[in-house]
Parts: C-alpha cells; structure tokens; sequence
C-alpha cells in the first residue's frame, strides 16, 4: 500500500493520478480491500487511509471540474453524466457513432473482451496525451490502423494461457490417475502369486487326499500289471545273446560314433576329436536370425568401439530379432560414411586428474565435562541455541506428543545429538549438582527422566515425516515405469537403433566388431566420440543430418522418452533402501505402543496419543504394501527391459541405464541445434560470397561501359552516340567522375533565400 501510494499522489496530473489509482483497482485492488480493512495494523490502517483520502479528495476536485457534481461513479450516474455532456452538442453524433460501432463488436468470449481491451488502451493514449497537450484536430486525415494481427495476437494468447491451465490441470489428473493404475496393478499382481499359491496348495491337498485312497485300493498280493516282465533266463551252455544290430553311417562330416556298449557294461568314452566342420560354414544363430551382411569400403574406416550383442545373451522376446537395418541401405549414405570417417582415428588425450583440495577447519576448544564428551557436548550447544526454549519445554512437548509445537527438524537434531543412553542414566545420578552442570549436560539431565526417549523420538519423527517419505518414494518409482514403457513402445527409437546399426556395421568392416547382431545401449553416449576424418563433425552429428535429410520420423523419439531425464535421477537401491526402513519403523512402533511401560506423569501422552493415532500405523501398512508392490512391479519392468534390449539389469543400474540414455537424449538435440546453426552460417557465408562476386562483376562491368564511353568515337565513328550515353546516364557511370566544384568566393553572398521559396511550397502543400 506504501508503493502504491506512492505511485498514486506522485503525478501533478490529476488525470493521470485517476488513472493510476483506476488501473490498480482493476488488477484486483478493489476485491481486497474490504478484507485489509477487517485486518488489524495500525501501518496498514493509515495506508489505507491515505489512500482513501487521497481519493476522495482527487474526486472533490473532479467534481469542481464537472460544475460542483457529485462524485459518485456507479454505472447508472456516469452514464447519465456522459450522456447530459453530450445532449444537444455537436459532440452528440460522434458520441452515438461510438455507442453504434460498440454495438458491433463480434460477440464471442475470447475476442469481445480482447476487442474491449485495445479500445480502453486507445482512448487511454488519446486523453491522458504523454505531451500533456490535446491531439492536433487540424489532421483530418483517417485513422488507418490494423487491428487484426493484434487482435488475432491477444486472442491466440488468451487461449494459450486457457489451454496451458487445462494442461496443467489434466497432467495433475493423469498424474494422480497413473498412480492409482500403478498401484492397482501392483495389487492385482499380489492377488495373482496368492491365488497360485492357494492353487498349489491345493493340488497338494488333493495329492495327499487321494494317495491314502489309491493304496487302499490296491490288492495286496501279485505284481501289479504294469510291472515289466521279468528278464528272460541266460541260455543253457552260457551261450550269449545276438548283439543289438549296428548303429547307421555317420553323417558326412561328422566324427566317428563310439561303438555299442559291450554286454551291459559301461560305455567307452567319446573320442577327443571328430572332423571339423569346413571352413567358412555359419555358426548357428538362435532363433532363425540370420547372418549380418558383410560390408567392404573402398577405404580405410574409423572404428567405433560398441561392445556386441553375443548370439547366447538374445533371447525370444528381444528386440534385436526383429531388427531390419538392411532398410536404411543407400549408396548415398555409404559415399557420405566414406568422404566423412574415411581415416584413422587419433589417440584419445588423456585426462589429467584433479586434486581435491582439502580444507581443515579449526577445532574449538570446549570446557572440560564430567559425563559428556567434547564433541557431542559441543553438538548439543549448538543445537540449544538454534531453538533457543527451556529444556522443560522441550521435555513436556516430547512427552505430550504437542504436534503444534512439534517440527520435523526439532526432533531430527534431537535424535541427531541425543547422548546415548548409558551416557543418560549416568548425568541421572547428578540432577543433584545440576547448577554445577554446563548447559548440555544440564539438558540431558533433563532428558534422562524420560523413559524410552529414543523410541518416543523415533516415533514421532516417523509420523511427521511418513507424507514426506511417500512423496518422495512414489514419484521416482513412477518415472522408472513410465519410462520402461516409453522405451518399449517408441518406433522412432527402435528406428534410430537400426540405423546406428547399419552405420557401425559399415565403419566397423573387416574389425572383430563387424557384423553384429546388436550392441550395448550405453554405446549410444560415445557416438559423439567418433570424429570424422577433417575433425570438424562427429558421428552423431552426421546421424542426426541423415535423420534430418531422409529419416524425420527418427526426430520424434526425443519427444516419446519424455520420462527418461526423471528415471536417471531415481536410485534403486535408495529406493529399496526407503522402503526397508519405512517397514522396520512401522513393525517398531507397533512394538513399542504395545510394549510400553504404564508411568503415573500426567504430561506423558505418548501412549495415549499414538493409541487414538493408532489407525495411521494400519494406514502406514496399507501405504508401504503398496509401494512394495509398486516397486516389485518397477523391478519386473526393468528386467524385461534388459531381456528386450540384451542387458545385464544387475551390472547395470537404473540411475546408469537411464542416466546414458537422457545423456544421449540431450547430445542429440544439442547436435540437432549445431547442426542447424552450422548451415546457417553456411548460408550466410554463401549469401555474402555471391553478394561479393555479384558486387565485384557489376564493378567489372560499370568500367568496361565506361571505357566504351571514353573511348568512343575516336576514330570518327559516331554509331550508337546516343545510345551508350542513354545507358551511361542510367547506370550512373557518367556521374562519377565530375569535374569538383570551386569553392565559393567569401565575398560573393548571392545565394538561395529560403523565405522567398516559401509560397512554392505552400502551393505545392495545397495541390
């Protein structure tokens, strides 16, 4: 109210003072003024007050404007007033020629109100003029202005700021929806493993039901019928039996087979060696991929250090069985490879390693203690002045379990700089010297009355902080699974992985790294490592032009991983870590509510509180199954992720996974914005180069029509006189070269009398 005010009686200009205080109370002064004057605060009251007066009194003087009339400016009044101004004047026409083309402002809810706006702000500019004087009426000329680009642009702003309300409020809807869905499912995966489990155990309920049954049922003499029969007997005179007939010919190719086991004993060992498969032949691929397709440069290539996809490490589901890279095949891009990574690659340049300085910071020298020792005696000082309240206080409130005076960091350094409790018991036994303490063992004998004061804090702490947990757990976990889908379902990523490919294929040719079914995601961060031969580009700004050029649809994937970026924030074993401490802190306050020792203190409501409180610990259960299931179901995710695209989802973690892919996400655009910037330049560079030369030949050619014309006629020939002085006269070549003028003599004061040329001009302003 100061700065308005301030703003407000500045101005001399009662106008613009009206003005000023109007445009205030429209930005919403007028709504809450009624509310500070309810408020009690003698500053804000005489603010108010000047405000009021400095009104009131712009208003009376107003009023002596306008002929002593009341200053009373409701609708009905100033419309009555305007239009008595107006009655039988000749201002009357131009005033209902207004009203008229108000009338005909179009009648929709965005543009009306736009509509309103420019003509507020135009008859603002008009009145309140910034020279402080009245327009010049002399101009009779039409206002021509287009409104329609403004209008258009107010209106497309209006709807922006509308839709970007809406958006806001639909992506807090989704959020809240997806987590519901997330949760649902992760409850909908338990009830599935318990309803296998019942099933199974009911098959084996089943089982040991019908076993009793099936041997009661059976007779109790003779061999059952479908006991094999007996051997026959050995022939008489030990005569042996036909050997089993021979096995077939070995396959061509094959080692030798071993031969029949002799009569019942112990079959010989497989030979060491067979014939080895011929050379060249294909080692076999699983699942009917096929061989990757042998490329051969005409030069030398750079080599990209992928790590390969092994044919063991594929499995069914994927996705490096359904790659097609053969698509992006193109002469054009082989000769590009050729001309740009066409070379040796260069040594990488070690990195120096940095030394971290270390800064030693000065112990303080503390009084000597009896019980304490030096560091936490000086922690708990610290910790007495920042809160600065009587150890009784902090005492009673632990005990009451005050959650108005109770705060998270009250009870964190607490638990924090808390002596341990042998420490307690022993400043106990001197609350009898307590004014021979110092201040923190004065304060913990304090504390030391309290039984079980660390579980007490502990609780309480675990319950003013569980939203707080929960809130932080839950997002990351949501990131991770949104992010693992997102992967999955993007074409335009699987079509970028094609790509890179068939170009490491090609650069990679005739290497141990050629022909690969696949490589390692992480390999996508060192694409910009690989430089072309010139060092002027990288290989992932030549991927990103090719995408520009042929493949645009490959663009897209930056705007599908939205969730990447947050996943490679989340920590799994953080995660994992949370969510083990929030169960052993539910199960321990469980324990200690019903455990609890009965105390006759009438401040102590520890039990009392927690008890009534008790739900939040079966609300804390319900909450905590339900991250469990969240984060069994993120963990699943993750594994079919690292089967979908050959990984190890143990070696490597989440925050390294996605951490390299948002990295690649962002050296993409980068490139994406160099790439653009570079042709810019290009294009600047040529436009200026062509500029140059088109400069350069107009000169050339001006000099040659100008030696034509001084070299004209010399030998008599007058042909074409007229024409070359035409065109010399038109291009400015018979201009440039004239003869200086003379200086004036100071004596001479004939000249050019302005004032005698001023009817010319009048005559030619009145035509």
């Amino acid at each position: 109210m100061q700065f308005i005010n301030a703003l407000v009686t500045s101005p001399e200009d009662l106008d613009f003072r009206i003005h000023l205080r109007n445009e205030f109370l429209r930005c919403g002064l007028k709504k809450i003024l009624p509310d500070l004057k309810e408020k009690e605060n003698e500053e804000l009251d005489i603010q108010l007050k000047v405000f009021d007066e400095n009104k009131e009194d712009d208003l009376i003087e107003l009023s002596h404007r306008l002929n002593d009339i009341r200053a009373e400016m409701e609708y009905p009044f100033k419309n009555s007033l305007i239009y008595f101004n107006f009655y039988d004047t000749a201002s009357e026409n131009y005033f209902l020629s207004i009203l008229q083309h108000l009338l005909l402002v179009r009648n929709d809810y965005y543009v009306r109100t736009q509509y309103y706006k420019i003509i507020e702000e135009c008859i603002s500019q008009i009145v309140l003029h910034c020279s402080g004087m009245d327009p010049d009426f002399k101009c009779r000329g039409r206002l021509d202005v287009d409104f329609t680009h403004l209008i258009d642009a107010c209106v497309d702003k209006a709807k922006v700021e509308e839709s970007e309300q809406k958006a806001a409020e639909f992506s807090k809807k989704f959020d809240e929806e997806f987590t519901a869905r997330q949760e649902a499912q992760a409850e909908l995966q338990k009830r599935e493993e318990k309803i296998k489990e019942l099933e199974t155990e009911i098959q084996q309920l089943r089982t040991q039901v019908m076993n009793p049954l099936l041997s009661a049922g059976q007779p109790t003499s003779g061999a059952p019928p479908s006991s094999p029969p007996p051997p026959p007997p050995p022939l008489p005179g030990g005569i042996l039996p036909p050997p089993p007939p021979p096995p077939p010919p070995p396959l061509p190719g094959g080692g030798v087979p071993p031969p029949p086991p002799l009569f019942g004993g112990p079959p010989l060992p497989p030979p060491l060696g067979g014939i080895p498969p011929p050379p060249g032949a294909p080692a076999s691929l699983p699942y009917g991929m096929k061989e990757k397709k042998k490329y051969k440069p005409e030069v030398s290539m750079k080599r990209i250090n992928w790590s390969k996809v092994e044919p063991q490490d594929i499995l069914e589901n994927c996705f490096w069985l359904k790659v097609r890279e053969d698509k992006f095949e193109n002469p054009e891009l082989f000769a590009k490879l050729v001309r740009t990574f066409g070379t040796q690659m260069k040594a990488k340049k070690a990195v120096d390693d940095t030394e971290e300085k270390k800064v030693v910071l000065p112990k303080k020298r503390v009084k000597e203690l009896r019980i304490l020792d030096g560091k936490t005696a000086q922690n708990l000082s610290i910790f007495l002045g920042s809160f600065r309240m009587p150890y009784e206080e902090i005492k009673n409130i632990i005990l009451e379990v005050d959650e108005k005076k109770l705060s998270e960091s009250l009870i964190q350094n607490l638990v924090k700089n808390l002596p341990e409790q042998k420490e307690l018991s022993a400043l106990a036994q001197l609350k009898h010297e307590y004014d021979d303490l110092c201040e923190p063992e004065q304060f913990g004998v304090v504390m030391s009355s309290v039984k079980m004061l660390r579980s007490r804090l502990n609780g309480i702490l675990f319950k003013l902080m569980f939203e707080e947990h929960v809130n932080n757990i839950r997002p990351g976990m949501m990131a991770v699974t949104l992010a693992c889908e997102e992967l999955k379902k993007s074409e335009s990523f699987n079509r970028l992985l094609e790509l890179v490919l068939l170009v490491g294929n090609y650069m990679n040719s005739g290497s141990r790294n050629a022909q690969s079914l696949g490589f390692n995601i992480s390999f996508l961060c060192k694409i910009r490592d690989t430089k072309s031969s010139d060092q002027k580009t990288t290989l992932l700004h030549f991927l990103v032009e090719i995408c520009e050029e042929n493949y645009r649809d490959i663009l897209k994937f930056t705007d599908e991983l939205e969730h990447v970026e947050s996943a490679s924030k989340v920590s799994a074993q953080s995660l994992k870590s949370n969510l083990d401490s929030m169960e052993l802190q539910i199960h321990r306050l469980e324990n200690d509510i019903e455990k609890f020792p009965k105390t006759e203190d009438a401040h102590d409501k520890f039990v009392e509180k927690m008890t009534i409180s008790f739900f939040f610990t079966k609300s804390a259960q319900d909450q905590y199954e339900k991250l469990s299931n969240m984060h069994n179901n993120m963990t699943k995710l993750y594994e079919n992720l690292g089967e979908y695209f050959t990984f190890d989802p143990k070696a490597t973690t989440i925050e390294e996974f996605f951490g390299d892919l948002s990295n690649f996400r962002t050296m993409f655009l980068e490139a994406l914005k160099e790439n653009n910037k570079r042709r810019e330049m290009e294009e600047k560079t040529k436009r200026a180069k062509l500029a140059k030369e088109k400069a350069e030949r107009e000169r050339l050619e001006r000099q040659q029509k100008k030696k034509q014309l001084i070299d004209m006629n010399k030998e008599g020939d007058e042909t074409g006189v007229m024409d070359n002085l035409l065109e010399a006269l038109q291009s400015g070549a018979a201009f440039r070269d004239r003869r200086k003028r003379t200086p004036r003599m100071q004596g001479d004061r004939q000249g050019f009398d302005p004032s005698s040329w001023r009817h010319i001009c009048d005559y030619d302003c009145n035509l």
